[in-house]
């Protein structure tokens, strides 16, 4: 393991090496360029590697990143694991090999079963996989006792129909990796604005005066969002990141596309950058708030914009009280920032006409997210900034459509109106109790309520909190189903039984009965756009989503959707009369390529109880920790994407040859006699439950007192399954409290 400074820049020419070097090793030069060129563009496919939106016009030739190169090129891979694969490796010997090491060995090519008591996953024919997992749901007491989860992987159309079919077999246990990430945006969105998404799009973020980045790091999760902070940065626009750590893509961008930029110094971003402590941002935005309310009274009708609060909000004279209780001295200990820098944010804020915040992870990830987000919602709405071009709400989602499958009904808690169009549209009744969310599934699966599970993408396990539970969890089943395109630790930990169905990738053609198909993916900001593969299928065993959904419920059900498979375009009908917004999809999609969806609070208007935009005030969370104590999170590093781990290397943030590592403020490890490249072991308990991540090194870092960063998968091993956000029911992966113990072998 090596340390080196942070980098002080994003992308650069380390990015186009790494690009070259990653894409020709996976795909070689000639497979590389073909699909390459093809990533984003109107007649290519769509990035999995994350749901930023592409420019309408003016799309450049190279339209990806370097992460999203990584990604794809992980996918196109040229290497494969066929049933010579699984004849030479035991599920038990696979189990001992690292992540990394499992996705190396490239493509799922074939079918694979491993049967009760078997030691190899052998071949397994498609329509015996099929009677297999029809033979097992139809064997169980209750439809609620199958779970069905789904990735952002899944395109509209497999979406739409999986949702269709888990439903006509009976039940709503559709958990989605949007459970683990973003359900705590959709909560608190819907009961402050309506509505469970974003309301910007692309343009807005050209007439911005401010940009608030919050909990959010776009060089490694978002990484093409940093040409559209570079734009509004040059025209003046003011950018203010408040993360815990300094990241080094809020701070200085050089575009790879940009010779001159490329050989200096970079474009600086960030005007005020704020160092929160971990899970300090309500007391923070409380902080700004007050700020601001306290200058509306010194100099009444100039900060406010008074005329939207009364016409468009509800609930503004119990916020303003709820600030202006809150004590300074309070908020500066729980933000971890002095009040003058505080006031620098708020004054960004009222200078500001036209206002964005962005968050992602860091804020959805907490006890209190919810209240994190609604805080976010309040500034916003003091100066109107909700429904105005260049201003509004942007969750950045990390997954390529993983709002694209809430859209589609992938959710345990879709409301009646869906589910009556959809019984409407079909000629059944849906069942209207309630699912399983992802914690709920794995809490069902330990306690023997669940016994089959499927996966439509993912790696479950990897993602899931509480890595020893779930795992646990996993091997109660009577059968696990993953459609997968690579291998990855939830294929080696199982159920009594368990299938791997190999799928298309987004990069493949997907030729069906009618012809070449083509699928569509929503991305953050509620842009429809199509998506179509251009490399030949690694495999000729290989079947798309869809087929292999239609396939499943033919099985099952005795359905013929058949015609489904054979055209993509008869299951886009159904989708236009049973979802609001997709009327004339077929013909939207055909003629534009691209369209936006409608959004009432984009519109001001609010579908909320009380008809309006609500300010919800919030108590400032506390931590107090005790002595020994710190506050940990879990981040990507910047070679990662999702569970996927390309190397031990986290570039940017200087980290080289291990991912065991917790990065550590200098004060904090001299108070605990530590030094750098200790090895500890990390424990968490919750509820008088113990949990050990053992053998990680310490590593000083730029990071406020009492808060650490971890890498995950490696840490979730400590996110206790009932540490969760309240009303949401995300994991509490961002806050977790640990301690450390010297290791043995230190």
């Amino acid at each position: 393991m090596k340390q080196k400074p942070p980098a002080k820049a994003a992308a650069g020419v380390p990015a186009i090496v790494k690009t070259i070097e990653t894409s020709w090793k996976q795909m070689g030069v000639a497979r590389s360029l073909e699909t390459l060129r093809a990533v984003n563009q109107k007649a290519g496919f769509d990035c999995p590697g994350c749901a930023w939106p592409e420019p309408e016009e003016g799309r450049a030739a190279i339209e990806f990143c370097e992460n999203g190169a990584k990604a794809v090129a992980d996918e196109a891979t040229i290497r494969q694991a066929g049933p010579e694969f699984f004849a030479r490796w035991s599920v038990k010997e696979l189990e001992s090999q690292e992540d990394r090491w499992l996705n190396g060995q490239g493509r799922l090519v074939h079918p694979m079963v491993l049967r009760d008591g078997a030691s190899h996953y052998e071949p397994i024919e498609w329509e015996d996989a099929f009677a297999l997992i029809a033979s097992e749901l139809r064997q169980l007491d209750s439809p609620d006792q199958a779970i069905f989860y789904t990735s952002g992987r899944t395109s509209n159309e497999a979406a739409f129909l999986y949702q269709l079919f888990v439903r006509m077999f009976g039940t709503n246990n559709l958990p989605d990796c949007s459970n683990l990430c973003h359900e705590s945006s959709g909560e608190a969105l819907r009961q402050s604005i309506g509505v469970g998404k974003g309301t910007v799009t692309l343009d807005d973020f050209a007439l911005a005066d401010a940009i608030f980045v919050i909990g959010q790091n776009p060089g490694t999760n978002h990484p093409r969002m940093l040409a559209t902070l570079q734009a509004a940065a040059r025209r003046g626009c003011e950018i203010v990141s408040i993360n815990p750590l300094p990241e080094a893509g809020l701070m200085r961008f050089r575009h790879p596309q940009e010779i001159t930029n490329l050989l200096g110094g970079g474009t600086p971003l960030t005007t005020l950058y704020l160092p929160v402590r971990i899970n300090g941002d309500v007391a923070l935005l409380k902080g700004i708030m007050k700020e601001m309310l306290e200058e509306e009274d010194r100099r009444p009708g100039t900060v406010l914009d008074k005329e939207f609060i009364e016409q468009y909000t509800h609930g503004f004279s119990a916020f303003a009280e709820d600030v202006r209780r809150c004590d300074w001295a309070d908020i500066v200990q729980q933000s971890g920032i002095e009040r003058p820098l505080i006031r620098k944010a708020a004054e960004v804020a009222m200078r500001s006409q036209r206002t964005i915040c962005c968050w992602a992870m860091g804020l959805t990830q907490h006890r209190n997210a919810v209240a994190n987000i609604q805080e976010i919602v309040n500034l916003l709405l003091l100066r109107g900034n909700i429904g105005r071009p260049g201003a509004g709400v942007c969750p950045v989602r990390g997954h390529s459509n993983v709002q694209g499958d809430r859209t589609m009904g992938i959710w345990e808690r879709m409301p009646d109106s869906f589910l009556d169009r959809l019984g409407e549209e079909f000629g059944f009744e849906p069942p209207r109790q309630h699912g399983f969310d992802t914690v709920r599934s794995i809490q069902a699966m330990l306690s023997g309520e669940a016994r089959v599970f499927m996966a439509l993408g993912g790696n479950f396990l990897s993602a899931s909190p509480d890595t020893e539970r779930t795992a646990a969890a996993l091997r109660q089943c009577r059968l696990t189903v993953h459609v997968s395109t690579k291998l990855n630790r939830s294929h080696v930990v199982t159920g009594r039984q368990a299938l791997i169905l190999p799928c298309l990738g987004r990069t493949e053609r997907d030729v069906q009965a009618t012809g070449l198909q083509f699928v569509t993916v929503e991305n953050s900001m509620g842009v429809i756009s199509r998506s179509q593969g251009v490399l030949r299928p690694a495999s000729e065993y290989l079947r798309s989503e869809i087929a292999i959904i239609a396939g499943i419920a033919a099985a099952t059900l005795g359905v013929d959707w058949t015609s489904y498979t054979a055209c993509y375009g008869r299951i886009r009908d159904h989708i236009a009369r049973v979802v609001p917004g997709f009327e004339d999809f077929n013909k939207r999609i055909e003629e534009r390529g691209s369209f936006l969806l409608p959004n009432a609070a984009r519109d001001r208007r609010f579908l909320t109880a009380t008809g309006k935009a609500n300010f919800l005030p919030h108590p400032i969370p506390r931590h107090d920790l005790q002595s020994g104590e710190l506050l940990m999170m879990t981040i990507r590093s910047h070679d990662q994407f999702n569970t996927t781990i390309y190397t031990d290397n986290d570039r940017y943030r200087g980290v080289f040859g291990s991912r065991r590592v917790i990065l550590m403020n200098e004060e904090d490890m001299r108070q605990l006699n530590l030094t750098a490249g200790e090895e500890v072991n990390l424990v968490s308990v919750f509820q008088g439950e113990e949990r050990v991540a053992p053998r990680f090194r310490v590593l000083p870092y730029p990071i406020p007192r009492q808060c650490t960063a971890t890498y995950f998968p490696e840490a979730n091993v400590l996110v206790p399954l009932g540490s969760v956000a309240e009303r949401s029911n995300t994991p509490a992966s961002k806050s977790v409290v640990i301690r450390l113990r010297k290791s043995s072998g230190s």
